[in-house]
């Protein structure tokens, strides 16, 4: 038994007979080495696991004892040291680690003398043939073949030739722990075996390879040769060289195995046609469009996410939650490489900046941006692209524009995706389901190319104005991110940051430095735009501009501060009138919201009675659904006209009429239910309807008040028309969070749950009315 001092080690192939270097690091250790080295040189080498429950070292039972040769201290106390290996050990115990770590091992050497039988004999031999052909793979290995030549010990012969062989931990554990010597041996063999085996398939698959390209260099220089023959004859042509580019460009490509090997097919059909011929010009443009594809060009994304933001914020104002959507992106990005490319739909009115958000997103990543308009598109060649047999065939879109990035994983807008169509020549939205498919699209196959396609790592971002018109199985594939319109505060600060200075640039003024104050802006947005978004806004500004331009080209006084006085003097008579409340508080007459593609407007229900036969007219170019709304509206007061006041019989002798003023627009949808029950209350009660509230709300036969859509656009309407009370659905509550704080300070939201609550908003105390007979009421907006 031995007591020696115990250094735990990282390297498994310590075998004995074996010299290998040891970079001891740890403080604990260090005062082992220094009390082997003073007690001779002899140390315990073995392998530390972790420490267990009680905080004591815990080691592996195998391990070696070793002398150390060589010793070198550094100055952070650190040793190296060179140890030959001497034999085997079983490591007993821990006995003791502090100051040094001491354990007690029992040696486990190989028999001195071993008798060999037949077999061992023949193993030995081949063993040792096996050894010197590792020594051709293995240069370091010679030593050992030299050494090896003299041995007939299969526990010394393994050990040896473990010791040259680059083995995994556990292989090289394996053979430390067997004290068996021909079982050792047995287990060295088959390792060494293996080896040969994998290295002999090498061999053979490198002679294939060299074999084929030295016939390539056969055939290349046969050709370089006709080449040059023809051309002492006055025979060579441009046909010879336009194929020669077209290989060199093929060979320098990475692209998959199917492509090249089409591309190559397609050479080599192209060398037997003659030049003038049409089918030559088809395989030479279809090459051409092979080439010219990046099947493996990507850009690098910038991950850095404090520079993205900074030029999402650079190039639009606001639109925080789209900002907020693509900095997650990058984020994901970030940590997982492999992330696929999201699929996001930009929804939202006309100039809100849906477009030019995908060319900030295309910076922001550092990627190439393309855009597709499919406006209109009815044929879904258009996208998949024309089968080579068509005249004039050519790729679909997708792929032109990936053509035209010279990138796989560029930013791809498909703009105005919900005015794509279908007739007789096919449905595109079929086509884009494929296309927007992360678990397809890397597998597009367009008709033209007729070879697969990877898309997954294109980043699709696609935009609508609204999403009806979108199949339900496209719109799915899809991440909606809604674009609401801009207020007024927010198109002042878009103005004076974008559109002035741009208009400016554009007009020649950026030296006059000309100043707009802020109310001439805001005239500006209020008397000659009428829109969500400001590409209208943006052309008004440019006409302001062109009007100063001219009277600076006719060397006329010119403004070099235009306030709002000025606006109309260069722009004209103010184009629109800004919506205003209802001048005091009018029985019969309610004020509703809408929105529409323009944004959000006031909308003015009115509601009279006439003489009659319980009739209900509806007037003002009503849509079905707005219509049915009436009637439930009416439906409702007469189910409950005990509690509301209302005189159970008055439909006996009268009709009923409501209108919506300006008849010329189309009216639709469910959300002005509210404002036709109120406004038919208020005249069936002689209760005003207070002009201070709009209401907007969709009503069912027991009056509850649903949820409806565009609750921002609506918010906007009523404060641009200055009415501070809004009642909204219970329902869209929630949404009131995400306003900006300009308009939660104007508008006070109230928001209900049945037509009770809204009466008790909207509905002021009866006027004192003579009762008698009902008469014609007319009401004037």
């Amino acid at each position: 038994m031995l007591e020696l001092p115990f250094v735990p080690v990282s390297e498994a192939s310590i075998f004995p007979g074996s010299v290998f270097s040891v970079h001891v690091s740890r403080q604990e250790f260090t005062p082992s080495v220094d009390e082997a080295i003073a007690g001779g040189g002899r140390i315990i080498l073995g392998f530390e696991y972790e420490q267990n429950r009680k905080g004591e070292l815990d080691v592996d039972s195998v391990g070696v004892m070793a002398h150390i040769t060589h010793c070198v201290r550094t100055a952070a106390g650190e040793r190296h040291l060179r140890v030959h290996v001497l034999n085997r050990v079983e490591v007993v115990e821990v006995i003791s680690s502090d100051p040094s770590v001491w354990v007690t091992a029992e040696p486990r050497d190989d028999p001195t003398e071993f008798e060999l039988t037949e077999d061992d004999e023949r193993l030995i031999a081949e063993f040792k043939e096996n050894l010197s052909l590792f020594a051709s793979y293995e240069s370091s290995a010679e030593e050992h073949v030299a050494i090896a030549g003299e041995v007939y010990h299969p526990g010394v012969l393994a050990d040896l030739a473990a010791s040259a062989m680059s083995l995994s931990e556990e292989e090289a554990m394996a053979i430390l722990r067997q004290l068996d010597p021909r079982e050792r041996l047995n287990q060295v063999h088959v390792l060494l075996q293996n080896f040969l085996d994998k290295e002999a398939l090498r061999d053979r698959i490198a002679k294939r390879v060299d074999k084929a390209l030295e016939r390539e260099e056969y055939e290349q220089l046969l050709r370089e040769q006709l080449q040059q023959i023809r051309s002492e004859l006055g025979e060579a042509n441009d046909w010879e060289n336009d194929i020669s580019d077209l290989k060199e460009s093929l060979r320098k490509l990475k692209m998959p195995k199917a492509v090249r090997d089409e591309a190559e097919k397609q050479i080599r059909r192209l060398q037997q046609l003659h030049p003038d011929t049409s089918e030559a010009a088809l395989a030479r443009t279809y090459l051409d469009w092979i080439i010219d594809l990046p099947w493996s060009k990507r850009t690098r994304d910038k991950l850095d996410l404090a520079d993205a933001r900074a030029v999402l914020d650079e190039d639009h104002f606001g639109l925080e939650k789209t900002k907020e959507r693509i900095l997650d992106f990058l984020s994901v990005r970030k940590l997982n490489k492999s992330l696929r490319g999201p699929v996001l739909l930009l929804v939202g009115p006309p100039g809100v900046g849906k477009t030019s958000l995908g060319k900030s997103i295309a910076r922001a990543l550092g990627r190439k941006f393309v855009r597709a308009s499919l406006g209109g598109l009815r044929d879904e060649a258009e996208l998949r692209g024309h089968r080579k047999t068509y005249v004039g065939a050519m790729p679909g879109r997708i792929i032109q524009g990936l053509k035209n990035a010279k990138s796989k994983n560029p930013v791809m807008m498909l703009d105005e995706i919900d005015k794509v169509g279908s007739d007789f020549r096919g449905d595109p939205a079929s086509v884009l389901l494929e296309i927007l498919d992360p678990e397809q699209n890397s597998a597009f196959q367009d008709h033209y190319l007729n070879l697969p396609f990877d898309l997954s790592e294109v980043m699709f971002i696609a935009t609508a104005n609204v999403t009806d018109t979108i199949p339900p199985a496209l719109l799915d594939r899809m991440e909606v991110i809604e674009l609401s319109g801009y207020a007024m505060e927010e198109k002042l600060e878009i103005a004076k940051r974008y559109l002035v200075p741009r208009a400016m640039q554009e007009n020649g003024l950026k030296e006059y430095k000309i100043e707009l104050s802020q109310e001439a802006i805001g005239e500006m947005i209020s008397g000659y735009t009428r829109e969500s978004g400001v590409r209208e806004l943006g052309r008004v500004v440019s006409k302001l501009f062109r009007k100063i331009a001219r009277l600076v080209a006719e060397e006329q006084e010119a403004p070099r501060s235009v306030s709002r006085a000025n606006v109309a003097k260069l722009l004209g008579p103010a184009v629109y009138v800004e919506d205003e409340k209802i001048s005091g508080n009018v029985i019969g007459v309610a004020t509703g919201l809408a929105w529409t593609a323009d944004g959000g407007e006031t909308l003015v229900v009115e509601a009279a009675v006439t003489p009659g036969k319980g009739n209900l007219a509806l007037t003002g170019q009503l849509g079905e659904v707005m219509r049915e709304s009436a009637h439930a509206a009416l439906t409702y007061i007469l189910a409950n006209a005990a509690e509301l006041g209302v005189e159970a019989d008055f439909l006996r002798n009268s009709n009923v009429h409501v209108h919506v003023p300006h008849g010329a627009i189309p009216k639709d949808g469910p959300s002005a239910g509210v404002t036709i029950a109120t406004a038919l209350l208020s005249l069936l009660t002689d209760r005003p309807v207070s002009s201070n509230v709009a209401m907007t709300g969709e009503i069912t036969l027991r009056g509850r008040v649903m949820e409806i859509g565009g609750l921002k656009e609506k918010a906007l309407a009523a404060k641009r028309a200055g009415i501070p009370v809004v009642v909204i659905p219970h329902a869209n509550k929630r949404e009131i969070e995400k306003f900006p704080k300009f308009l939660t300070d104007a508008v006070t939201f109230v928001a209900v749950r049945d037509l009770q609550e809204v009466f008790q908003v909207a509905l002021l105390e009866r006027t004192q009315r003579k009762r008698g007979k009902r008469k014609t009421r007319t009401v004037r907006i």
